[in-house]
Protein backbone atom coordinates (compact mmCIF):
# COMPACT_ATOMS: atom_id res chain seq x y z
CA UNK A 1 0.00 0.00 0.00
CA UNK A 2 1.32 3.43 -0.48
CA UNK A 3 -0.03 6.60 0.72
CA UNK A 4 0.52 10.16 0.04
CA UNK A 5 -0.43 12.66 2.76
CA UNK A 6 -1.10 16.00 1.60
CA UNK A 7 -1.35 18.63 4.71
CA UNK A 8 -2.77 22.43 4.14
CA UNK A 9 -1.94 25.08 6.73
CA UNK A 10 -4.62 27.76 7.92
CA UNK A 11 -3.47 30.81 7.45
CA UNK A 12 -5.42 32.26 10.76
CA UNK A 13 -8.69 30.90 9.09
CA UNK A 14 -11.45 29.42 11.40
CA UNK A 15 -13.48 26.55 11.04
CA UNK A 16 -16.13 26.15 9.17
CA UNK A 17 -15.41 28.51 6.20
CA UNK A 18 -11.69 28.32 6.69
CA UNK A 19 -11.43 24.56 6.55
CA UNK A 20 -13.49 24.89 3.18
CA UNK A 21 -11.36 26.91 1.92
CA UNK A 22 -8.32 24.64 3.13
CA UNK A 23 -10.62 21.65 1.52
CA UNK A 24 -10.64 23.43 -2.15
CA UNK A 25 -7.46 24.20 -2.26
CA UNK A 26 -6.31 20.57 -1.44
CA UNK A 27 -8.96 19.50 -4.24
CA UNK A 28 -7.62 22.05 -6.55
CA UNK A 29 -3.78 21.62 -6.28
CA UNK A 30 -4.63 17.58 -6.57
CA UNK A 31 -2.68 16.92 -9.47
CA UNK A 32 -3.09 13.10 -9.32
CA UNK A 33 -6.69 12.51 -9.54
CA UNK A 34 -8.92 9.86 -7.26
CA UNK A 35 -9.60 12.43 -4.24
CA UNK A 36 -11.79 10.53 -2.65
CA UNK A 37 -15.01 11.78 -2.46
CA UNK A 38 -17.50 9.38 -4.46
CA UNK A 39 -19.32 10.44 -6.55
CA UNK A 40 -18.54 14.34 -6.15
CA UNK A 41 -20.16 13.81 -2.71
CA UNK A 42 -18.27 16.15 0.01
CA UNK A 43 -16.54 14.16 1.89
CA UNK A 44 -16.54 16.39 5.03
CA UNK A 45 -19.77 18.11 6.67
CA UNK A 46 -19.22 20.55 9.98
CA UNK A 47 -22.20 19.86 12.62
CA UNK A 48 -23.50 23.03 14.30
CA UNK A 49 -24.40 21.27 17.27
CA UNK A 50 -20.56 20.88 18.53
CA UNK A 51 -17.56 22.68 18.25
CA UNK A 52 -15.53 19.70 16.38
CA UNK A 53 -15.31 18.57 13.07
CA UNK A 54 -16.98 15.81 11.44
CA UNK A 55 -15.22 14.14 9.21
CA UNK A 56 -15.53 10.88 6.90
CA UNK A 57 -13.71 9.25 4.00
CA UNK A 58 -9.96 9.54 3.89
CA UNK A 59 -10.31 13.16 5.47
CA UNK A 60 -9.16 14.38 9.07
CA UNK A 61 -9.39 17.94 10.56
CA UNK A 62 -5.72 18.67 12.73
CA UNK A 63 -7.62 20.84 15.87
CA UNK A 64 -5.56 21.89 19.11
CA UNK A 65 -8.75 23.37 21.64
CA UNK A 66 -11.22 23.42 19.03
CA UNK A 67 -9.44 25.31 16.23
CA UNK A 68 -8.87 23.90 13.11
CA UNK A 69 -4.94 23.94 11.75
CA UNK A 70 -5.29 21.98 9.06
CA UNK A 71 -6.62 19.06 7.07
CA UNK A 72 -5.03 15.88 5.98
CA UNK A 73 -5.99 13.73 3.02
CA UNK A 74 -5.34 10.17 1.70
CA UNK A 75 -5.36 10.03 -2.11
CA UNK A 76 -4.38 7.56 -4.80
CA UNK A 77 -4.32 3.98 -3.02
CA UNK A 78 -2.28 1.72 -5.22
CA UNK A 79 -2.58 -1.32 -3.77
CA UNK A 80 -6.28 -1.87 -3.65
CA UNK A 81 -9.66 0.15 -5.37
CA UNK A 82 -10.15 1.96 -1.81
CA UNK A 83 -9.06 3.05 1.81
CA UNK A 84 -9.96 0.30 4.39
CA UNK A 85 -10.42 1.29 8.55
CA UNK A 86 -6.94 0.46 8.95
CA UNK A 87 -6.10 3.06 6.34
CA UNK A 88 -8.14 5.43 8.41
CA UNK A 89 -6.52 5.15 11.85
CA UNK A 90 -3.06 5.28 10.18
CA UNK A 91 -4.07 8.69 8.82
CA UNK A 92 -5.69 9.45 12.19
CA UNK A 93 -2.44 8.52 14.06
CA UNK A 94 -0.46 10.52 11.46
CA UNK A 95 -2.75 13.41 11.69
CA UNK A 96 -2.62 13.69 14.96
CA UNK A 97 1.18 13.79 15.20
CA UNK A 98 1.46 16.23 12.49
CA UNK A 99 -1.20 18.26 14.24
CA UNK A 100 1.14 18.14 17.65
CA UNK A 101 3.65 19.44 15.67
CA UNK A 102 1.89 22.38 13.97
CA UNK A 103 0.89 23.27 17.72
CA UNK A 104 4.31 23.16 19.06
CA UNK A 105 5.85 25.04 16.18
CA UNK A 106 3.21 27.43 16.63
CA UNK A 107 3.81 27.57 21.00
CA UNK A 108 7.35 27.72 20.14
CA UNK A 109 7.06 30.79 18.25
CA UNK A 110 5.06 32.44 20.33
CA UNK A 111 7.76 31.82 23.24
CA UNK A 112 10.31 33.44 20.89
CA UNK A 113 7.94 36.68 20.73
CA UNK A 114 6.93 36.59 24.44
CA UNK A 115 10.77 36.18 25.06
CA UNK A 116 11.12 39.26 22.72
CA UNK A 117 8.59 41.26 24.24
CA UNK A 118 10.06 40.86 27.78
CA UNK A 119 13.55 41.71 26.48
CA UNK A 120 12.12 44.72 25.16
CA UNK A 121 10.56 45.32 28.20
CA UNK A 122 13.71 44.98 30.15
CA UNK A 123 15.96 47.29 27.93
CA UNK A 124 13.06 50.14 28.60
CA UNK A 125 13.00 49.55 32.28
CA UNK A 126 17.17 49.59 32.26
CA UNK A 127 16.84 52.92 29.96
CA UNK A 128 15.36 54.69 32.33
CA UNK A 129 17.60 53.51 35.13
CA UNK A 130 20.07 54.01 33.15
CA UNK A 131 23.25 55.94 34.72
CA UNK A 132 24.89 58.55 32.37
CA UNK A 133 28.45 59.06 33.17
CA UNK A 134 27.79 62.59 34.10
CA UNK A 135 27.07 60.81 37.16
CA UNK A 136 29.48 58.53 37.41
CA UNK A 137 32.08 61.15 36.91
CA UNK A 138 30.35 63.65 39.88
CA UNK A 139 30.62 60.66 42.19
CA UNK A 140 34.46 59.80 41.92
CA UNK A 141 35.48 63.28 41.06
CA UNK A 142 36.45 63.73 44.76
CA UNK A 143 38.13 59.58 44.86
CA UNK A 144 36.24 57.57 47.55
CA UNK A 145 35.94 59.26 51.09
CA UNK A 146 37.52 57.43 54.02
CA UNK A 147 34.99 55.80 55.75
CA UNK A 148 35.67 57.99 59.54
CA UNK A 149 34.88 61.36 57.26
CA UNK A 150 31.22 60.29 57.30
CA UNK A 151 30.87 60.39 60.90
CA UNK A 152 33.31 58.79 63.91
CA UNK A 153 30.48 56.40 64.76
CA UNK A 154 29.54 54.98 61.90
CA UNK A 155 31.42 51.48 62.44
CA UNK A 156 29.75 51.04 65.84
CA UNK A 157 26.52 48.93 66.43
CA UNK A 158 25.01 51.80 67.69
CA UNK A 159 25.09 54.14 64.61
CA UNK A 160 21.86 54.74 62.59
CA UNK A 161 22.76 54.98 59.09
CA UNK A 162 19.04 56.54 58.25
CA UNK A 163 20.22 59.69 59.64
CA UNK A 164 22.36 60.40 56.37
CA UNK A 165 21.19 62.45 53.41
CA UNK A 166 19.72 60.06 50.29
CA UNK A 167 22.52 61.82 48.21
CA UNK A 168 24.96 60.98 50.11
CA UNK A 169 24.37 57.00 50.38
CA UNK A 170 26.10 55.85 47.26
CA UNK A 171 29.65 57.17 48.23
CA UNK A 172 28.90 55.60 51.63
CA UNK A 173 28.29 52.49 50.16
CA UNK A 174 31.54 52.94 47.73
CA UNK A 175 33.41 53.78 51.22
CA UNK A 176 32.25 50.35 52.78
CA UNK A 177 33.42 48.53 49.87
CA UNK A 178 36.66 50.26 50.01
CA UNK A 179 37.37 49.66 53.80
CA UNK A 180 36.30 46.00 53.72
CA UNK A 181 39.33 45.81 51.00
CA UNK A 182 36.93 44.46 48.09
CA UNK A 183 37.90 46.62 45.47
CA UNK A 184 41.55 45.98 45.82
CA UNK A 185 40.84 42.03 46.32
CA UNK A 186 39.23 41.80 43.63
CA UNK A 187 40.10 44.48 41.10
CA UNK A 188 36.69 46.04 40.81
CA UNK A 189 37.03 48.62 38.70
CA UNK A 190 35.78 52.29 40.10
CA UNK A 191 33.52 53.55 37.35
CA UNK A 192 31.74 50.01 37.20
CA UNK A 193 31.63 49.83 40.63
CA UNK A 194 30.27 53.41 40.57
CA UNK A 195 27.81 52.41 38.12
CA UNK A 196 26.67 49.81 39.35
CA UNK A 197 25.89 51.41 42.66
CA UNK A 198 24.01 54.49 41.03
CA UNK A 199 22.19 51.47 39.10
CA UNK A 200 21.01 49.44 41.95
CA UNK A 201 19.80 52.67 43.84
CA UNK A 202 17.78 53.70 40.89
CA UNK A 203 16.34 50.15 41.17
CA UNK A 204 14.31 50.65 43.66
CA UNK A 205 10.44 52.25 44.10
CA UNK A 206 9.67 54.38 46.58
CA UNK A 207 7.06 52.45 49.02
CA UNK A 208 7.29 53.46 52.44
CA UNK A 209 9.82 51.02 53.98
CA UNK A 210 11.25 48.28 50.88
CA UNK A 211 13.05 51.84 49.47
CA UNK A 212 16.47 52.37 48.58
CA UNK A 213 17.03 53.80 52.47
CA UNK A 214 15.72 50.04 53.65
CA UNK A 215 18.95 48.65 51.38
CA UNK A 216 21.63 51.13 52.58
CA UNK A 217 20.29 50.39 56.50
CA UNK A 218 21.26 46.44 55.28
CA UNK A 219 24.33 47.08 53.73
CA UNK A 220 25.77 48.74 56.22
CA UNK A 221 24.56 46.27 59.05
CA UNK A 222 26.35 43.78 57.18
CA UNK A 223 29.60 46.16 57.25
CA UNK A 224 29.17 46.47 60.81
CA UNK A 225 28.95 43.20 61.06
CA UNK A 226 32.17 42.44 59.32
CA UNK A 227 33.71 44.89 61.27
CA UNK A 228 33.14 44.16 65.06
CA UNK A 229 32.52 40.35 64.58
CA UNK A 230 35.75 39.12 63.06
CA UNK A 231 33.58 37.41 60.19
CA UNK A 232 36.63 36.87 58.20
CA UNK A 233 37.09 34.18 61.03
CA UNK A 234 33.87 32.18 60.24
CA UNK A 235 33.41 32.74 56.16
CA UNK A 236 35.60 33.27 53.12
CA UNK A 237 36.19 36.26 51.58
CA UNK A 238 33.79 35.43 48.60
CA UNK A 239 31.31 34.35 50.84
CA UNK A 240 31.00 38.03 52.62
CA UNK A 241 31.35 39.81 49.41
CA UNK A 242 28.43 37.50 48.04
CA UNK A 243 27.05 38.84 51.39
CA UNK A 244 27.36 42.68 51.49
CA UNK A 245 26.03 42.93 47.53
CA UNK A 246 23.04 40.88 48.25
CA UNK A 247 22.66 43.29 51.07
CA UNK A 248 22.32 46.34 48.44
CA UNK A 249 20.33 44.21 46.10
CA UNK A 250 18.19 42.05 48.03
CA UNK A 251 14.82 44.42 47.73
CA UNK A 252 15.26 45.16 44.28
CA UNK A 253 11.98 46.74 42.37
CA UNK A 254 9.86 45.89 45.78
CA UNK A 255 6.61 46.67 45.41
CA UNK A 256 5.20 47.37 48.92
CA UNK A 257 3.36 43.93 49.20
CA UNK A 258 4.34 40.47 49.83
CA UNK A 259 4.45 36.98 48.40
CA UNK A 260 0.62 36.32 49.48
CA UNK A 261 -0.28 39.17 47.70
CA UNK A 262 1.23 38.45 44.78
CA UNK A 263 -0.15 34.74 44.70
CA UNK A 264 -3.54 36.19 45.19
CA UNK A 265 -3.68 39.42 42.93
CA UNK A 266 -2.23 36.19 40.13
CA UNK A 267 0.53 39.06 38.86
CA UNK A 268 2.83 38.50 36.71
CA UNK A 269 5.62 38.00 39.15
CA UNK A 270 3.40 35.14 40.51
CA UNK A 271 2.68 33.75 37.03
CA UNK A 272 6.69 33.58 36.66
CA UNK A 273 8.09 32.42 40.27
CA UNK A 274 5.00 31.02 42.22
CA UNK A 275 5.50 27.46 41.62
CA UNK A 276 9.13 27.81 42.74
CA UNK A 277 7.89 29.66 45.85
CA UNK A 278 9.62 33.12 47.26
CA UNK A 279 7.73 35.05 44.39
CA UNK A 280 9.33 38.67 45.72
CA UNK A 281 12.64 37.61 46.61
CA UNK A 282 13.47 35.72 43.15
CA UNK A 283 12.15 38.79 41.07
CA UNK A 284 14.53 40.32 43.24
CA UNK A 285 17.63 38.04 42.35
CA UNK A 286 16.49 38.15 38.84
CA UNK A 287 16.25 42.11 39.34
CA UNK A 288 19.97 41.87 40.25
CA UNK A 289 21.10 39.87 37.60
CA UNK A 290 19.89 41.74 35.05
CA UNK A 291 21.82 44.93 36.50
CA UNK A 292 25.07 43.05 36.19
CA UNK A 293 24.04 42.12 32.75
CA UNK A 294 23.56 46.13 31.68
CA UNK A 295 27.23 46.97 30.05
CA UNK A 296 29.29 48.33 32.57
CA UNK A 297 27.85 47.32 35.57
CA UNK A 298 29.45 44.17 36.23
CA UNK A 299 31.85 44.09 39.27
CA UNK A 300 32.53 40.54 38.97
CA UNK A 301 33.95 40.71 35.26
CA UNK A 302 37.58 40.00 36.76
CA UNK A 303 36.18 36.80 38.37
CA UNK A 304 37.02 33.50 36.50
CA UNK A 305 34.00 31.56 35.23
CA UNK A 306 34.47 29.53 38.47
CA UNK A 307 34.11 32.14 40.85
CA UNK A 308 31.38 34.06 38.81
CA UNK A 309 29.18 31.12 38.78
CA UNK A 310 30.23 30.92 42.71
CA UNK A 311 28.94 34.53 43.27
CA UNK A 312 25.91 34.35 41.54
CA UNK A 313 24.87 30.48 43.20
CA UNK A 314 25.74 32.36 46.53
CA UNK A 315 23.92 35.35 45.83
CA UNK A 316 20.89 33.65 44.98
CA UNK A 317 20.93 31.74 48.50
CA UNK A 318 21.59 34.78 50.09
CA UNK A 319 18.96 36.85 48.53
CA UNK A 320 16.04 34.11 48.62
CA UNK A 321 17.03 33.58 52.06
CA UNK A 322 15.10 37.04 53.31
CA UNK A 323 12.39 35.13 52.75
CA UNK A 324 10.77 34.64 56.91
CA UNK A 325 9.54 31.69 55.87
CA UNK A 326 12.75 30.09 54.80
CA UNK A 327 14.26 31.65 57.72
CA UNK A 328 11.74 29.54 60.32
CA UNK A 329 12.11 26.66 57.90
CA UNK A 330 16.11 25.98 58.54
CA UNK A 331 16.00 27.75 62.66
CA UNK A 332 16.16 24.56 64.13
CA UNK A 333 19.12 23.57 61.67
CA UNK A 334 20.45 26.82 63.01
CA UNK A 335 20.13 26.29 66.53
CA UNK A 336 21.36 22.86 65.89
CA UNK A 337 24.87 24.29 64.41
CA UNK A 338 25.22 26.57 67.33
CA UNK A 339 24.60 23.76 70.16
CA UNK A 340 26.91 21.28 68.26
CA UNK A 341 29.74 24.54 67.43
CA UNK A 342 30.12 26.41 64.82
CA UNK A 343 32.49 24.80 61.71
CA UNK A 344 34.00 27.22 59.60
CA UNK A 345 35.42 24.58 57.29
CA UNK A 346 31.54 23.03 56.83
CA UNK A 347 30.45 24.25 53.68
CA UNK A 348 26.90 23.33 55.30
CA UNK A 349 27.12 25.84 58.07
CA UNK A 350 28.65 28.74 56.18
CA UNK A 351 25.23 28.44 54.13
CA UNK A 352 23.15 28.49 57.23
CA UNK A 353 25.32 31.13 58.67
CA UNK A 354 24.96 33.40 55.51
CA UNK A 355 21.48 32.94 55.59
CA UNK A 356 21.64 34.07 59.52
CA UNK A 357 23.59 36.97 58.67
CA UNK A 358 21.50 38.00 55.98
CA UNK A 359 18.25 37.70 58.11
CA UNK A 360 19.91 39.93 60.77
CA UNK A 361 20.92 42.48 58.39
CA UNK A 362 17.12 42.46 56.95
CA UNK A 363 15.87 43.27 60.75
CA UNK A 364 19.07 45.60 61.98
CA UNK A 365 16.42 48.39 62.67
CA UNK A 366 15.08 46.62 65.81
CA UNK A 367 18.57 47.17 66.98
CA UNK A 368 18.98 50.76 67.23
CA UNK A 369 17.44 53.39 69.60
CA UNK A 370 13.84 53.43 70.30
CA UNK A 371 13.15 56.31 68.71
CA UNK A 372 14.48 54.67 64.97
CA UNK A 373 12.23 51.27 65.90
CA UNK A 374 9.25 53.18 66.51
CA UNK A 375 9.77 55.06 63.35
CA UNK A 376 10.42 51.58 61.28
CA UNK A 377 7.32 50.17 62.44
CA UNK A 378 5.59 53.69 61.42
CA UNK A 379 7.05 53.10 57.96
CA UNK A 380 6.02 49.24 58.07
CA UNK A 381 2.66 50.14 58.82
CA UNK A 382 2.26 52.34 56.30
CA UNK A 383 2.86 49.38 53.46
CA UNK A 384 1.36 46.90 54.95
CA UNK A 385 -2.24 48.69 55.62
CA UNK A 386 -1.68 50.19 52.27
CA UNK A 387 -1.67 46.62 50.85
CA UNK A 388 -4.31 45.54 53.38
CA UNK A 389 -6.19 48.15 51.54
CA UNK A 390 -5.58 46.39 48.39
CA UNK A 391 -6.86 43.46 49.00
CA UNK A 392 -10.04 44.98 50.46
CA UNK A 393 -10.72 45.84 47.16
CA UNK A 394 -9.96 42.69 45.50
CA UNK A 395 -12.32 41.29 47.65
CA UNK A 396 -10.47 39.50 49.86
CA UNK A 397 -9.95 39.77 53.69
CA UNK A 398 -6.79 40.89 54.66
CA UNK A 399 -4.44 39.39 57.65
CA UNK A 400 -4.81 41.19 61.35
CA UNK A 401 -1.52 43.26 60.58
CA UNK A 402 -2.43 44.21 57.09
CA UNK A 403 -5.86 45.66 58.52
CA UNK A 404 -5.76 49.57 59.20
CA UNK A 405 -9.43 48.82 61.25
CA UNK A 406 -8.08 45.48 63.35
CA UNK A 407 -4.13 45.71 63.78
CA UNK A 408 -3.22 46.86 67.01
CA UNK A 409 0.26 47.42 66.66
CA UNK A 410 1.95 47.43 69.95
CA UNK A 411 0.42 44.04 70.62
CA UNK A 412 1.96 43.14 66.76
CA UNK A 413 5.21 44.50 67.44
CA UNK A 414 6.00 42.78 70.64
CA UNK A 415 4.67 39.54 68.68
CA UNK A 416 7.30 40.04 66.07
CA UNK A 417 9.70 40.61 68.67
CA UNK A 418 9.65 37.75 70.86
CA UNK A 419 9.14 35.16 67.92
CA UNK A 420 10.98 36.33 65.07
CA UNK A 421 14.07 38.93 66.20
CA UNK A 422 14.64 37.77 69.58
CA UNK A 423 15.49 34.31 68.64
CA UNK A 424 17.26 35.87 65.82
CA UNK A 425 19.89 37.74 67.73
CA UNK A 426 19.91 35.39 70.80
CA UNK A 427 21.47 33.14 68.41
CA UNK A 428 23.33 35.95 66.62
CA UNK A 429 25.28 36.31 70.46
CA UNK A 430 25.72 32.32 70.92
CA UNK A 431 27.56 32.37 67.72
CA UNK A 432 29.18 35.57 68.02
CA UNK A 433 29.95 37.22 71.28
CA UNK A 434 30.32 40.26 70.33
CA UNK A 435 26.83 40.64 68.91
CA UNK A 436 25.10 40.40 72.66
CA UNK A 437 24.13 43.94 72.55
CA UNK A 438 22.45 43.70 70.01
CA UNK A 439 20.00 40.73 71.35
CA UNK A 440 20.16 43.61 74.47
CA UNK A 441 18.66 46.68 72.74
CA UNK A 442 16.42 44.51 70.62
CA UNK A 443 15.14 43.33 74.39
CA UNK A 444 15.34 46.91 75.80
CA UNK A 445 12.84 48.00 72.54
CA UNK A 446 10.56 44.76 72.95
CA UNK A 447 9.86 46.39 76.85
CA UNK A 448 9.67 49.68 75.56
CA UNK A 449 7.23 48.70 73.28
CA UNK A 450 5.07 47.13 76.41
CA UNK A 451 5.95 50.67 78.76
CA UNK A 452 4.00 52.75 76.06
CA UNK A 453 1.13 50.23 74.71
CA UNK A 454 -1.41 51.83 77.56
CA UNK A 455 -0.86 55.25 75.44
CA UNK A 456 -1.72 53.41 71.98
CA UNK A 457 -6.03 53.30 72.10
CA UNK A 458 -6.63 53.02 68.66
CA UNK A 459 -6.16 50.14 65.67
CA UNK A 460 -4.05 50.97 63.15
CA UNK A 461 -1.86 54.29 62.34
CA UNK A 462 -3.26 58.09 63.56
CA UNK A 463 -5.17 60.11 61.30
CA UNK A 464 -1.86 61.52 60.44
CA UNK A 465 -0.41 58.37 59.95
CA UNK A 466 2.44 59.46 62.82
CA UNK A 467 3.73 57.68 66.06
CA UNK A 468 5.95 60.16 66.95
CA UNK A 469 3.25 60.86 70.39
CA UNK A 470 5.15 57.53 71.82
CA UNK A 471 8.44 59.83 72.04
CA UNK A 472 7.30 61.59 74.89
CA UNK A 473 6.52 58.75 77.01
CA UNK A 474 9.29 57.46 75.87
CA UNK A 475 11.80 60.32 76.84
CA UNK A 476 9.60 60.80 80.33
CA UNK A 477 10.46 57.29 80.86
CA UNK A 478 14.29 57.85 80.08
CA UNK A 479 14.19 61.35 82.30
CA UNK A 480 13.25 58.79 85.07
CA UNK A 481 16.32 56.95 84.18
CA UNK A 482 14.26 53.80 83.31
CA UNK A 483 16.85 52.95 80.59
CA UNK A 484 19.76 53.45 82.84
CA UNK A 485 23.05 55.63 81.30
CA UNK A 486 23.91 54.71 77.81
CA UNK A 487 27.45 56.03 76.74
CA UNK A 488 27.81 54.95 73.01
CA UNK A 489 27.27 57.01 70.23
CA UNK A 490 23.76 56.72 69.71
CA UNK A 491 21.81 58.78 66.84
CA UNK A 492 18.82 59.23 66.04
CA UNK A 493 16.76 57.48 62.75
CA UNK A 494 16.06 60.71 60.73
CA UNK A 495 16.52 63.96 63.10
CA UNK A 496 19.80 63.28 65.37
CA UNK A 497 20.97 66.05 66.30
CA UNK A 498 24.79 65.44 65.63
CA UNK A 499 24.14 63.83 62.50
CA UNK A 500 26.27 62.11 60.25
CA UNK A 501 27.56 64.22 57.41
CA UNK A 502 25.48 66.90 55.40
CA UNK A 503 22.85 67.32 58.56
Amino acid sequence: MYALLRLARLAGATAPDGLETAYRELLAANACGGVADAGGRRAWSWDTDQTLLQMDGAHRSLEVKSEVIGVAELVNKMNGPWFNRFDEDLATAFSIYCGISIAHSLLYKKVHEAQFRSHLANEMMMYHMKVSEEEVTKLLVTGIDPVKEIHPCYAEFTYTPRSLPDDTTPMCVLSMFEDMGFINTYKIDLHTLARFCLMVKKGYRDPPYHNWMHAFSVSHFCYLLYKNLGLSNYLEDIEILALFVSCLCHDLDHRGTNNSFQVASQSVLAALYSSEGSVMERHHFAQAIAILNTQGCNIFEKFSRKDYQRMLDLMRDIILATDLAHHLRIFKDLQKMSDDGYNPKSRTHRSMLLCLLMTSCDLSDQTKGWKTTRKIAELIYKEFFSQGDLEKAMGNRPSEMMDREKAYIPELQISFMEHIAMPIYKLLSELFPGATELYERVAANREQWTKVSHKFTIRGLPSNNSLDFLDQEYELLQSQGAFGSDDHCLNGCLDDAEGGRGQ
